[in-house]
C-alpha cells in the first residue's frame, strides 16, 4: 500500500499538482486505512494508531516532495488559503452568517470612522493649518463677542505675534443686471482674509493691501460656482462689473469652488467684498462689533500662549486709550479647527465607543460560530493531529480562515460604509461641521483593514486556543465530538458579553431617546407650527431711497401679506429670530447712574418686530400691551420686555413705564418706555437656553426704527406668517404678492419654524439615531448569539431529550431546560451589563437633558426588551426539541 501510495505521489509531482491536491490525496488514503481496522472491529483510537504506523514514511514522503519543488513559507500560506477557501466554499451557511455579521461591524466602525476622520482628524486644507487662529472679543457678557473695525485695525498694527489678522461677517446682496435678479450670500473680508489662508484664485487676483479701507474703489471677488452660472465661465469676468445692492463693484478674480470655510458666514457664499464696501454708519464706531470675528496666523515658532499675552498687551492699552469703549474689553483666541468642531466632539466619541462594542459583538458572535463549528471539525482534526500534524500547524490553519473571514468581511464592510457614508451626507452638512470633508479616502481604507485585522485576531483567538489545547485522543474515543463541555462554558461565556455589551448600547440609546422626547417636549416659548419665515430684499431703487419710501414699501407688503390665504397672522423683523439668528442691544435703567463704560451696560437679545408678532408665534403677554399700528416713526418710542428681563432687573417692582436707555449703536431712539411684558423664548436652544450668560429680552417696534436704520432693511428684513392648518402653499403665495406689488421683490432663506426647531436639535438627533441604530444591531446579534448556543445545546441533547420523551416527560419540563438555559446566560449577561451600563452612562452625563444618567426606566426598560428578546431567540429551538421524535433520536445515538 505504501509503495503505491509513493507511486501516486510522485505522479502528482511530475504533473505539478498543487499542495492542496496533495493533502487530499494523503488524507483520503488515511481515511480508507482508518474505515479498514475499524470494520474489523477494532476502535478509532486503535484504528488510528494503527494507520500512523503504516504511513509513518508519509510525513518524509511529504516533506521531500515540499524540498524538490521549493516550496517556502509563503507557498505553503497560499495553499492554507487554498484550503481555509474549499473549507468556506463547503460551508456556505456558517460563511455567509459569518462574513455579513463581520461586515456589518467593520462597515459601521469604517463609516462613522469616515465621519471623525472628516470632522475631528483631518487638519484643515490651508497652509500650515496649526498656525490659524480664532479671534473674538472677550465681553462681560459675552466670552467671544465680535469685534469692532477700529480695535480690529489696531490690533493688526500693534501686534508682534501675528503674521496676519483678517476679519470677516456674513452678509447678502441683491445681484441684478445678470438675468433674472437674485439675492446672493456674501462675506464681508478685510484684504488679508486670502492671503492669511493660502487661498489662489482661479482666474484674476485677490484683494490687495488697503483696498479694504473705507472710500476705496468698489471690488468684488467671485465663487466659481456664481462665475459659471451668471457670467457664463467667461475667462475675461476680471475686469468686468457686477451689479450689487445698485451699486456696481469690479470684479476682481474669482475664488475656486474648493475654498470653504464655514463660521461666521456661509461656508460656500456666491460673493466676497472688502470691509470698506459695507455700507453701515457704525462701521467706524470703536464700541459697535457689528458681527465681525477674525483669524489670525501665527508668525512660525510663536505658541498660543505667547499670543493671548500679546493680545492681553494691545486690548489693556486700548482700554487706557479708549476707556469709554474698550473698558473691559480683551481678546479672546482659539484654535481654528476647535471652534469648527464646536460642540459635536463628544457627541461623535459617544458614538465611536458605541460603534466599537458593535464590532466587539460582531466579532464574539464569530468566535461563538467558529466554536460551534469546531465541534463538527473535532474528528478531522484529530485524526490530523493522531497522524502528525503538529497543534501549530492546525492553529495556522484555522487563523487563516478566520483572516479569509475577516478579508471578506472587511471587503464587504468597506462596501457597506460607502453607501452608509453617502446615505448619511445627505443630512449631515446641518448637522455637523466640515461635513464635505468627510469620505473614504486611502486613511479610512487602512483603518478598514486594521479593524478587519483586530477582527480576525479578536474572534479567531479564543476558538485557536481552545483547540490548541484539546486531547485528540480524548476526541478519538469519543467519536469526534470533543469536549463538548468546555466549548458549552465558552460559548455561554460568549453570549453573556455580548448581552453585556448590547445591553450598555440599550441603556445609551434609551437615554438619548428619552433626552430627545424630554426635549421635543420642552416649551420654547411660541408655537412653531404652521409659521413660514423669510428674507425679502427689495427691488435695488429702494435700497438708495428715503427712509420714508423705504418705510412704505414695508407697509405696503405687511399689507398685502393680509391677502394670503389662510392668513392667520403675520410680522416683519429684524434682527434675532427664535432659536436662529441673533442680535444684541445695549441698555441702562433709567433712574440708575450712568455706567461710565459701554462695556458695563446691561445687554438683552434684540427683536425688531411688527404689531402681530405675537399672535404669528403666539408668544404669551403677560402684562401692559404689545406693539400696535399707532407705534411708528411719529409717536413716543416704547419697548417690550421678557419675564427674565422683569423678574433680573425689576424684581418684585411693576416694569410699566419704566424707561430704559439704549445704546446709540441700538439704531434706535436714546430712551424707550416699557408698555408690556412677554413670555420667554428660549433663544439659544432647547438645552442651552438656561444655562446661556444672555436671557434677557427686549422688543422694539419695527415701524419706530430710525431713518438710518430704517435704510438698511431695504437689504435685508424678515416675515413670518402663520397659517391656518391645511392652508395651501404659503411660500408661492407669498412670491405672487410680493411680485404683485414689484416683480424686484426677492424672497430667500425660506425656512418654516418646525425646521428651525428641529435644526437646534439636529446634532442629538443625529447622534439618537445612530446610536439607535448601533443598539439595534447590538440587539439583534445577541439574539442571534442566544438562539445559535440554545439550538446548539438542543442539538447535542437530542439524545437526552429523546430517552426523557420516551419515558414520559412532560413538555412543561422541556420547555423550561430550554428557555432556562438561554434565560440564565441572558441574565447573567444583563447582571454584568447594567453593572457596566451604570458606570458607563456617566460618561453621558454632559450630553444628556433632562434625564438621569441611572435613569430607573430606562433600565427596567432595557431588560425587558433584553428578555423579550431571549424568549423570542429561544422559541425555534424550543419547539424544535418538542418536535423530536424519541425512536429516530435514540436509533441515531
Amino acid at each position: 500500500m505504501l509503495s503505491d501510495l509513493v507511486y501516486r505521489l510522485r505522479a502528482l509531482f511530475r504533473r505539478r499538482a498543487v499542495e492542496a491536491e496533495l493533502d487530499d490525496e494523503l488524507r483520503f488514503h488515511c481515511e480508507r486505512a482508518i474505515e479498514k481496522h475499524m470494520r474489523a472491529g477494532r476502535t478509532r483510537e486503535e484504528a488510528v494508531r494503527l494507520t500512523r504506523l503504516e504511513f509513518g514514511g508519509l510525513d518524509q514522503v511529504k516533506d521531500a516532495c515540499r524540498e524538490a519543488r521549493g516550496i517556502g513559507a509563503i507557498e505553503t500560506l497560499l495553499r492554507d488559503v487554498a484550503y481555509g477557501l474549499r473549507m468556506l466554499r463547503n460551508n456556505p451557511g456558517f460563511s455567509a452568517v459569518a462574513v455579513l455579521t463581520l461586515a456589518i461591524g467593520i462597515g459601521a466602525n469604517t463609516a462613522l470612522f469616515s465621519v471623525i476622520d472628516g470632522v475631528l482628524l483631518k487638519p484643515l486644507p490651508f497652509t500650515h493649518p496649526d498656525q490659524l487662529v480664532r479671534l473674538h472679543e472677550s465681553k462681560p457678557n459675552f466670552a467671544a463677542g465680535s469685534i469692532s473695525y477700529p480695535n480690529f485695525r489696531d490690533w493688526q498694527r500693534q501686534n508682534h505675534t501675528f503674521s496676519a489678522i483678517a476679519i470677516s461677517r456674513g452678509s447678502g446682496f441683491s445681484l441684478t443686471g445678470r438675468g433674472e435678479a437674485e439675492q446672493v450670500s456674501a462675506l464681508v473680508v478685510s484684504s488679508d482674509y486670502f492671503s492669511l489662508l493660502g487661498v489662489r484664485p482661479l482666474l484674476g487676483r485677490t484683494f490687495g493691501r488697503g483696498e479694504d479701507e473705507i472710500g476705496a474703489a468698489p471690488l468684488v471677488l467671485v465663487s466659481e460656482a456664481l462665475w459659471r452660472r451668471k457670467l457664463g465661465a467667461a475667462p475675461d469676468a476680471p475686469g468686468k462689473s457686477l451689479t450689487l445692492d445698485g451699486r456696481d463693484f469690479q470684479i476682481a478674480g474669482v475664488i475656486p469652488a474648493s475654498f470653504g470655510l464655514r463660521p461666521n458666514g456661509p461656508a460656500h457664499p456666491d460673493v466676497w467684498v472688502p470691509v470698506g464696501q459695507w455700507q453701515n454708519p457704525l462701521l467706524r464706531s470703536r464700541a459697535a462689533g457689528l458681527g465681525f470675528h477674525g483669524i489670525g496666523r501665527l508668525q512660525p515658532g510663536v505658541t498660543l500662549a505667547q499670543a493671548r499675552a500679546d493680545m492681553e498687551r494691545i486690548t489693556r492699552n486700548l482700554a487706557a486709550a479708549y476707556p469709554e469703549a474698550d473698558k473691559g474689553i480683551g481678546a479672546k483666541l482659539a484654535p481654528l479647527k476647535d471652534e469648527l468642531v464646536g460642540d459635536v466632539r463628544p457627541f461623535l466619541l459617544l458614538l465611536l465607543g458605541a460603534v466599537g462594542f458593535v464590532l466587539l459583538i460582531a466579532c464574539v458572535n464569530v468566535a461563538n460560530l467558529l466554536l460551534a463549528r469546531s465541534t463538527g471539525r473535532a474528528g478531522e482534526f484529530a485524526v490530523r493531529a493522531a497522524l502528525g500534524a503538529s497543534q501549530g500547524r492546525l492553529v495556522r490553519q484555522m487563523l487563516t480562515e478566520c483572516g479569509l473571514l475577516a478579508a471578506v468581511g472587511g471587503g464587504l464592510g468597506v462596501l457597506i460604509a460607502a453607501w452608509g457614508t453617502r446615505a448619511a451626507l445627505g443630512v449631515l452638512p446641518a448637522a455637523l461641521p466640515r461635513a464635505e470633508e468627510i469620505r473614504l479616502d486611502a486613511r479610512v481604507l487602512l483603518f478598514s483593514l486594521a479593524v478587519s485585522l483586530a477582527a480576525a485576531v479578536l474572534f479567531g483567538l479564543v476558538p485557536a486556543l481552545k483547540m490548541s489545547r484539546t486531547s485528540w485522543h480524548q476526541t478519538l474515543k469519543e467519536g469526534g465530538r470533543g469536549a463538548m463541555g468546555g466549548r458549552q462554558r465558552a460559548q455561554d461565556l460568549f453570549v453573556m458579553v455580548e448581552v453585556a455589551l448590547a445591553l450598555v448600547l440599550l441603556v445609551g440609546a434609551g437615554l438619548m431617546l428619552r433626552c430627545l422626547g424630554k426635549l421635543w417636549s420642552v416649551d420654547p416659548g411660541f408655537r412653531p407650527d404652521h409659521v413660514l419665515t423669510a428674507n425679502i430684499a427689495l427691488p435695488p431703487a429702494l435700497m438708495t431711497a428715503s427712509p420714508g419710501a423705504v418705510r412704505a414699501a414695508w407697509r405696503a407688503i405687511d399689507e398685502r401679506l393680509a391677502s394670503l390665504p389662510g392668513f392667520v397672522a403675520s410680522s416683519l423683523g429684524w434682527g434675532a429670530v427664535p432659536l436662529g439668528t441673533e442680535d444684541e442691544v445695549l441698555f441702562w435703567l433709567d433712574g440708575r447712574p450712568r455706567p461710565a463704560s459701554e462695556n458695563e451696560w446691561s445687554w438683552a437679545v434684540r427683536y425688531v418686530v411688527g404689531p402681530g408678532y405675537l399672535r404669528t408665534l403666539r408668544i404669551p403677554l403677560l402684562r401692559g400691551r404689545f406693539f400696535d399700528a399707532h407705534d411708528d416713526e411719529r409717536s413716543a418710542p416704547v419697548a417690550v420686555i421678557d419675564e427674565v428681563f422683569a423678574k433680573t432687573l425689576f424684581g418684585d417692582r411693576d416694569p410699566l413705564h419704566q424707561r430704559l436707555n439704549l445704546t446709540p449703536g441700538a439704531n434706535f431712539a436714546d430712551r424707550a418706555e416699557i408698555v408690556g411684558v412677554v413670555g420667554h423664548v428660549k433663544q439659544w436652544g432647547l438645552d442651552r437656553d438656561g444655562h446661556h450668560p444672555l436671557r434677557t429680552q427686549i422688543y422694539l417696534p419695527f415701524m419706530q426704527m430710525p431713518d438710518a436704520a430704517m435704510v438698511l432693511t431695504a437689504r435685508n428684513a424678515g416675515v413670518m406668517v402663520r397659517s391656518a392648518p391645511g392652508a395651501p402653499a404659503v411660500f408661492a403665495n407669498l412670491r405672487r404678492v410680493l411680485a404683485a406689488l414689484s416683480p424686484e421683490h426677492e424672497v430667500y432663506g425660506v425656512q418654516t419654524m418646525d425646521e428651525i426647531v428641529s435644526a437646534s436639535l439636529a446634532p442629538r438627533q443625529f447622534s439618537m439615531i445612530l446610536l439607535g441604530c448601533f443598539a439595534l444591531l447590538a440587539l439583534a446579534l445577541a439574539s442571534i448569539g442566544i438562539y445559535g448556543v440554545t439550538s446548539y445545546l438542543v442539538g447535542q441533547r437530542t439524545h437526552e431529550i429523546g430517552v426523557r420523551i420516551a419515558l414520559g416527560a412532560r413538555r412543561g419540563n422541556l420547555l423550561r431546560m430550554v428557555f432556562g438555559q438561554g434565560l440564565r446566560t441572558a441574565l447573567l449577561g444583563a447582571a454584568i451589563g447594567l453593572v457596566a451600563a451604570l458606570g458607563l452612562t456617566q460618561l453621558m452625563s454632559r450630553v444628556l437633558y433632562g434625564v438621569s444618567a441611572t435613569d430607573p426606566w430606562t433600565f427596567a426598560g432595557v431588560v425587558a426588551v433584553l428578555i423579550s428578546a431571549t424568549l423570542a431567540a429561544c422559541f425555534v429551538p424550543a419547539s424544535r426539541a418538542m418536535g423530536i421524535d424519541p425512536t429516530v433520536a435514540l436509533r441515531r445515538e
